[in-house]
This record gives C-alpha cells, sequence and structure tokens, in this order.
C-alpha cells in the first residue's frame, strides 16, 4: 500500500518580511522597468541558462532593434541571430523569431494575456508564460524557475514535484501583488538562498525556514526539487562551444562546408564537426547551399 505524502507545512506570514525586504534590496534591472509583454517575453527568453550580467546590455540593444513582435516578425531570422550574438544558446533567438510570427498571425501582433496562448507560442513553456502573466499582465501566478524552486523546497523542507512547486508558488502569491512577489522570490533565490553556501543570517525568512529548523541536514530538499535542474554541463570542449564558433562565424559571413570543422575548433574530428552543422541547420540557425552554409 503506498501512503500519501503528507501535507506540505508552509509557515504563515511569509510575505511582510519577504516583501519588506525586497523594497529594500530588489535589484535594478531594466525588464523590471517595464510592463511591455513583448520586452518581458525578450528577457525571459534571454535570461534561461544566462547570467544576468550578460544579458543587461543586450536585452536593451535587442529591443531597440525589435522593439515589437511585428518588427521582429518582419525582421529576417538572420537579423535577430545577429541582434542575439554574444548570449549564446542561439536557437533561442529562432524560437523569440518564431514566436513574434505567431503573435503578429494569431493575436494581432500583441502578446495574449491567457497561459494556454502563452504556451502555444513557439519556445514559450511554463515558466516563461507564468512570467510573462505575472511581469506584464500583473496576475496572481506563481512562477517557479531554479531559483524560486529552491526557496520553496527550503521553506517546505522537502522535495517538490512539478505540480506541487507550481501549486505552492501560485498559492503563496499575496492577493494583487503577483508582479512584487514573484521579483521578491526570484531575487531570494539569485542573491541569498543560493544553491552553494546560501547566506542563512541575511535571508528575511530564516526563522520560517524549514530546511534551517531541521539542522539544514542534508540532502538539501532542493536537491532534485522542482525547477531546481541539473548541474549544467561543462562548456569548454563541449558541442555548445562549437556551435557556438560556428555562429559567431556566420554572424560576420558564409563558412564554407569544407571549413566548418577548422571554424568549430576540431580540425581533427570531421565526423564531430558534420554533427554539429547538421544540428544547427535542423534548428534553423543555418542553411546549406552549394557548399556554403550561411544565416537564414
Amino acid at each position: 500500500m503506498i501512503r500519501p505524502a503528507p501535507p506540505l507545512l508552509v509557515p504563515p506570514l511569509l510575505a511582510p518580511p519577504l516583501l519588506s525586504w525586497s523594497a529594500a534590496s530588489r535589484r535594478d534591472l531594466p525588464w523590471r522597468r517595464t510592463r511591455d509583454p513583448w520586452a518581458v517575453l525578450v528577457s525571459e527568453l534571454m535570461l534561461q541558462q544566462t547570467q544576468v550580467s550578460r544579458v543587461v546590455p543586450l536585452f536593451e540593444h535587442f529591443v531597440r532593434c525589435f522593439p515589437t513582435p511585428a518588427a521582429c516578425a518582419r525582421a529576417a531570422v538572420s537579423d535577430v541571430v545577429r541582434a542575439w550574438h554574444g548570449l549564446g544558446y542561439n536557437r533561442r533567438a529562432v524560437s523569440l523569431h518564431r514566436a513574434a510570427t505567431a503573435v503578429v498571425e494569431r493575436h494581432d501582433g500583441r502578446l495574449p494575456s491567457e497561459l494556454d496562448a502563452l504556451l502555444g507560442l513557439p519556445g514559450v513553456g511554463a515558466y516563461t508564460a507564468r512570467a510573462v502573466l505575472a511581469f506584464a499582465f500583473g496576475r496572481d501566478v506563481g512562477v517557479v524557475d531554479t531559483n524560486a524552486g529552491r526557496v520553496l523546497a527550503r521553506i517546505t523542507g522537502r522535495r517538490l514535484g512539478a505540480r506541487q512547486a507550481q501549486e505552492l508558488a501560485t498559492s503563496l502569491v499575496p492577493p494583487g501583488r503577483g508582479w512584487a512577489w514573484n521579483q521578491a522570490v526570484l531575487d531570494l533565490g539569485a542573491t541569498v538562498c543560493t544553491r552553494r553556501a546560501p547566506r542563512c543570517g541575511e535571508c528575511p525568512l530564516s526563522s520560517l525556514c524549514g530546511w534551517r529548523a531541521g539542522g539544514l541536514q542534508e540532502p538539501d530538499p532542493a536537491q532534485g526539487s522542482a525547477g531546481s535542474g541539473s548541474r549544467q554541463a561543462s562548456f569548454v570542449g563541449s558541442d555548445r562551444q562549437g556551435r557556438g564558433r560556428l555562429v559567431d562565424a556566420l554572424c560576420r559571413g558564409p563558412v564554407p562546408v569544407d571549413e566548418v570543422a577548422l571554424v568549430a575548433g576540431w580540425p581533427d574530428d570531421p565526423a564531430r564537426a558534420r554533427r554539429v552543422r547538421a544540428s544547427i541547420v535542423a534548428d534553423g540557425l543555418a542553411v546549406e547551399a552549394d557548399g556554403v552554409l550561411t544565416l537564414p
């Protein structure tokens, strides 16, 4: 017989100390100065697996180049990829162009304000859709990424499944405070309740934290919990590094197919170069014709 998991025990009155802390320490980031749904979507896709410090200057440049979904949809994919250059994970640029096109075709050029419609856009997943709802439309929905998932697991003192984490995150949002609450939770996870060496002495929720009350015993409940993700493989020497080199070169001009191995950094491994070449073509980052690769 399978015993049901015990109910989540969430301490009351989390909102006052966390919102007070956030009001005094909230990070000033350019995407937090706008409620434009398109700009919020751009920022959220840029921030996936990318450090905030790298995103800030490129975000501002990108929204100047493509201030609306229609402007992005009208542009060539190659122009969008070039504007994205420097962020890595260039496939996200292609997804953003496809999302912009879908917004124009399905929603008259305006980001939809309903969850299902947002989830129907290319490249928009559960986190991104809810982030747009909270940060652009002010909806009282929980936003669960790596940082928020870590905070939730530690506060409850339990590893959380995806559905548990999402339901809990939404239930904790104070009515009418979706924007402020989620920004506070994300900042707490990013700057205080960090994966390594959490600074519990600086945490406004330390007296309410289930993990701390249990003596910070291992395993950390955030390990393997929803949203916490897994440790990223090393970039150096990876296929991602070769893809990045190849896309960087394509941003400067066409690359002959017989030079791909050299450009990708693997002159002695042509089989690997062929695999990477095929992957960027399949992802829509390049087209191949007459023995030459170019941006689409």
